[in-house]
C-alpha cells in the first residue's frame, strides 16, 4: 500500500496554470510491435519499439518517496525523471538516489508551480489524498499515473472522471494485479476463448500484519482502521481487468473482534476482514476477500472458472498454477455416484516480463509479481503514443467503486446494494 507524508494540495487550487494541451501533441509517437496478433494480448500491452525519431523522452515528476521509489522510470528508454518531491527529507533523498534526479522540491505544490520540465506526474501519496493530488496535477497540465485506490467515495470517482475529460490528459491507475503474470495469462486465455464461458471468479487479497503500519511515532497514520473493501483493486482487477465486465450488485459481510487496535479509527470501521459476493453485468458471480487478520498466509491471487477450462493461480501453501480442462471422463464421488472428471494439469507460468512485450531495459523481474516494469512501460507508452492506457480513469473507477459500495453493504449487515456504472472510454 503506497504511502507518503505529502500534504493535500492547496497552493495551486486557487489559480491553477492553464492546462498544457500543446505538450501532448509535441510528444513523439512510437512504433507498436506486431506481437499482438501472435500473442493474443491487447494493443494496450504492447511496447514502444525504439525509434530513431523518438528523441524526446517523457519527463516525469514523482510525488511520494515510499511506494513511488519502486518503479523503473529511469530505466525506460523514452523516459526521464526530472523532479521528485516528498514532505519528508529522507524520502526525497531516496527518490533522488533511485531515479538519479538531482532536482528535488519541498512539496508537490512547489513542483507543479515551478517545474517547467515535467510532462507527467506519478502520484504515490497516501490513499485519502489521491483524488486531490491527481486533480491538482491534471489541472496544472500534466498527465497522471496514480497509486491505488483511485478514490475514497463515489463522488470522488465522478470528480476524477470529470477532470480527466475536461483536461483531455492521460490518467492511469498503477494497479499491480492487472499486470501480475498469472493475470496476464488469464487475460490471454479469455481473449482466445479458452475458458468457454467464464461464469465465475474468486479473488483474495490477504495481508495480515498491516496494523504494524497503523501508527508512527505514537500517532495514527491514514491506514489506522482503513476499511478493507476501500482497498479492493488488487482483487477487482482479477475479473474486470481480464474480461472487462462491470460489477453491478454486491452483498458483503465483515468480521471484527472489537480489538483495541481497531477502536477510535477515523473511518469508524469495525472490521479486520471483509468478504463480498458480486454480480456482474453479464450475470456472472465474483467472490472477493480482503482479509487483514487471522491465521492466514498473505497472497494476491485469483481463480477463474469457465465451462470449458478453469485456471487457478498459485497458492501461498505451495501449490503452483493449475489448469482444469473439461473431459469426457467420469469418476465416482464419495457417495458412489458418477460425476464428470475434468483433468487438472500444472501450468508452466510464462515470465511475460522476459518477452518483447517490454523494451529490453525493462525485461527483468520487478515488484508485485513482475508488474512494476509493465506499469512503468504502459504509462510511458500510452502518453507518448497518445492512446488510452489499459487502466484508464474509467477502468480505475470500475476497479475502485465496487469496494466502496461493498463496505457500505458490510456496515448494513450484508444488504444487497447496487454498484453505479461510471461508463467506459468507448462511450465518450
Amino acid at each position: 500500500m503506497p504511502d507518503s507524508s505529502q500534504s493535500p494540495s492547496s497552493a495551486s487550487a486557487a489559480s491553477p496554470p492553464a492546462p498544457r494541451s500543446t505538450r501532448r501533441g509535441a510528444l513523439v509517437t512510437s512504433t507498436l510491435s506486431a506481437l499482438a496478433a501472435a500473442s493474443g494480448f491487447p494493443r494496450t500491452q504492447l511496447h514502444a519499439a525504439p525509434s530513431a525519431s523518438a528523441s524526446r523522452r517523457l519527463r516525469m515528476g514523482i510525488v511520494g518517496g515510499r511506494f513511488g521509489a519502486s518503479f523503473q522510470w529511469h530505466e525506460h528508454p523514452h523516459c526521464q525523471v526530472t523532479g521528485v518531491t516528498d514532505l519528508r527529507p529522507d524520502r526525497r533523498k531516496r527518490l533522488s538516489r533511485v531515479y538519479r534526479c538531482s532536482r528535488t522540491y519541498d512539496s508537490m505544490e512547489t513542483m507543479l508551480k515551478e517545474a517547467d520540465d515535467v510532462d507527467a506526474v506519478g502520484i504515490f501519496t497516501e490513499a485519502p489524498n489521491h483524488v486531490k493530488h491527481s486533480i491538482a496535477a491534471l489541472e496544472s497540465g500534466r498527465h497522471v499515473i496514480c497509486a491505488v485506490p483511485a478514490a475514497m467515495t463515489l463522488e470522488e470517482c465522478q470528480q476524477l472522471i470529470d477532470t480527466v475529460r475536461r483536461t483531455g490528459l492521460t490518467f492511469m491507475m498503477a494497479e499491480t494485479s492487472y499486470w501480475q503474470q498469472t493475470t496476464m495469462s488469464a487475460r490471454r486465455f479469455f481473449q482466445a476463448g479458452e475458458f468457454g464461458t467464464l461464469f465465475g471468479a474468486y479473488s483474495m487479497y490477504r495481508h495480515p500484519g498491516l496494523e504494524t503500519l497503523w501508527f508512527e511515532n505514537g500517532r495514527p497514520t491514514w491506514r489506522h482502521g482503513f476499511p478493507p473493501m476501500h482497498y479492493p483493486t488488487h482483487c477487482t482487477a482479477h475479473l474486470t481487468g481480464v474480461t472487462g465486465e462491470r460489477l453491478t450488485e454486491v452483498t458483503c459481510h465483515g468480521w471484527g473482534d472489537d480489538a483495541a487496535a481497531l477502536r477510535g479509527n477515523a473511518w469508524n470501521n469495525p472490521f479486520w476482514n471483509e468478504t463480498a459476493q458480486f454480480r456482474t453485468d453479464r450475470g456472472h458471480s465474483f467472490r472477493v476477500e480482503v482479509w487483514w487478520a487471522g491465521a492466514i498466509r498473505g497472497c494476491e491471487r485469483a481463480e477463474w472458472y469457465g465451462d470449458r477450462m478453469s485456471f487457478l493461480s498459485r497458492t501461498p501453501y505451495g501449490t503452483g498454477p493449475v489448469l482444469v480442462r473439461g473431459s469426457e471422463g467420469t469418476e465416482l464421488d464419495s457417495g458412489g455416484f458418477t460425476r464428470a472428471a475434468p483433468r487438472a494439469e500444472p501450468y508452466d507460468q510464462p515470465h511475460w516480463w522476459q518477452t518483447d512485450l517490454l523494451p529490453e531495459p525493462l525485461r527483468h523481474n520487478s515488484g508485485h509479481e513482475g508488474s512494476h516494469c509493465f506499469i512503468t512501460h504502459e504509462f510511458v507508452d500510452a502518453v507518448l503514443t497518445q492512446r488510452r492506457p489499459a487502466v484508464d480513469v474509467y477502468e480505475a473507477v470500475a476497479f475502485t467503486a465496487p469496494g466502496i459500495v461493498a463496505h457500505q453493504s458490510a456496515l448494513r449487515d450484508g444488504e444487497r446494494l447496487t454498484v453505479p456504472d461510471f461508463g467506459r472510454a468507448s462511450e465518450t
